[in-house]
């Protein structure tokens, strides 16, 4: 659903003048001014006015609003959930029930002048493909375009976006490349990373020379693009026959950055056995020890298992304990272990509030084998059997 001129239906609250538009200017009087009665477009005002109005009547009509992402609108009974999330003037909805959605549509076409797209097949670079039992989410179009922009369509195809054996880093003494290609490159790959996660660790990794881009560098990107060629009809499924627990892996890299030794915490998150959030970055500190390096990625997952628990108290889905898959025994143990608290008092403090929700059972952090840590993806490189193996595990394929 898109609404026509969405900013127009904005109502200000405060004053405000503009001056006359050239070309449009009343020879009676030039030196005037226009006050406005509605938003217009280009208006800083604009987009909350426009929102505020939405909120308002969708409020007035039943619909609730989300407490965490108060972009998110939802009429929820028993049985049957209503959903509808709003992207400036663009609106995605749906329901368990049919009537729901004509009601919606009803509402929204009383108040505002509307025009229905139909069923979800794109939306802000997405391909989405919707079957009876799963939905297919890829950016094919937009990969073999970005291949395409950055002329490697015909270039050798990789099966891995970067290679084990290489350590980047400042390289100090490298040739100097175009700061613009290389940014526009890492710009480029940072947006395919919203159905690509396999890609994610590695365009993480250079993205942290933009500011001096070497032809090293330069060359482990068009490796990235390289292997989004091969595979630039994958994508991530999501299955409709899973289950609605929500459970999270966490791993980190210990000193992984050659320049400051910094580590990298990585972990991905499924709802059932959907791949929903993932994250991947360099710690702000330097970790002493793997353990510490463990205990800090937890504490970042930690903080993303109980936002995400928020949200889906707002979808009706309420959650019990949490579980949180990690693979250091150590780090699960200090979480649990207040005797080793002498040992860790180094760490920042922020970090130890994971004691609190073991205690308190909102999360369980669970041991997992290093084979099956499937956060692995998100902080290391991968030989191409391990690769292509986890990949699989987080639901990434292509659509045959």
């Amino acid at each position: 659903m898109d609404v026509k001129s969405a900013f127009l239906n904005g109502l200000l609250h405060e004053e405000v003048f503009v001056e006359q538009p050239k070309g449009f200017v009343d020879p009676h009087h030039p030196s005037h001014v226009y006050r406005l009665k509605k938003a217009l477009y280009g208006l800083k005002q604009a987009p909350r006015a426009w929102y505020e109005r939405l909120t308002l009547y969708l409020v007035d009509n039943g619909y609730s609003r989300g407490s965490v992402d108060k972009t998110l609108f939802i009429k929820c009974t028993k049985d049957e959930l209503f959903i509808a999330q709003i992207y400036v003037d663009d609106i995605v909805f749906g329901s368990t029930n049919q009537s729901k959605v004509r009601q919606f549509v009803d509402v929204m076409s009383h108040e505002f002048e509307m025009s229905m797209v139909g069923e979800l097949n794109y939306f802000l670079g997405l391909q989405i493909k919707q079957m009876h039992d799963r939905i297919f989410i890829s950016q094919a179009k937009y990969a073999k375009s970005l291949v395409k922009k950055f002329g490697l369509e015909n270039a050798k195809h990789y099966d891995t976006p970067m290679s084990t054996t290489l350590k980047l880093s400042k390289d100090a003494s490298g040739k100097d490349v175009e700061q613009s290609l290389y940014r526009g490159m890492i710009g480029s790959l940072l947006y395919l990373t919203a159905s690509r996660p396999n890609i994610c660790f590695s365009v993480g990794v250079c993205a942290r020379y933009q500011a001096n881009p070497k032809e090293s560098h330069l060359v482990t990107v068009k490796r990235i693009i390289r292997f989004v060629n091969g595979t630039s009809n994958h994508g991530i499924w999501y299955s409709f026959d899973t289950n609605p627990s929500l459970v999270g892996f966490s791993d980190a890299d210990w000193a992984g950055n050659c320049d400051d030794r910094k580590s990298t915490s990585g972990g991905c998150f499924f709802l059932g056995n959907n791949l929903v959030s993932w994250f991947c970055k360099k710690q702000n500190s330097i970790s002493l020890s793997t353990a510490e390096a463990e205990y800090i990625a937890v504490g970042s997952a930690c903080t993303q298992l109980i936002w995400m628990k928020q949200i889906l108290a707002d979808y009706g889905l309420e959650q019990g304990t949490l579980t949180l898959f990690c693979d250091n025994m150590s780090a699960i143990n200090i979480s649990k272990n207040l005797v080793q608290h002498f040992r860790t008092k180094h760490i920042d403090i922020r970090h130890n509030f994971i004691r609190e929700l073991v205690e308190s059972k909102t999360i369980a952090l669970e041991h997992v084998g290093a084979n099956d840590q499937l956060a692995d993806l998100f902080t290391k490189p991968l030989d191409t059997l391990r690769f292509g193996n986890l990949s699989k595990s987080i639901g990434i394929c292509h659509l045959g």
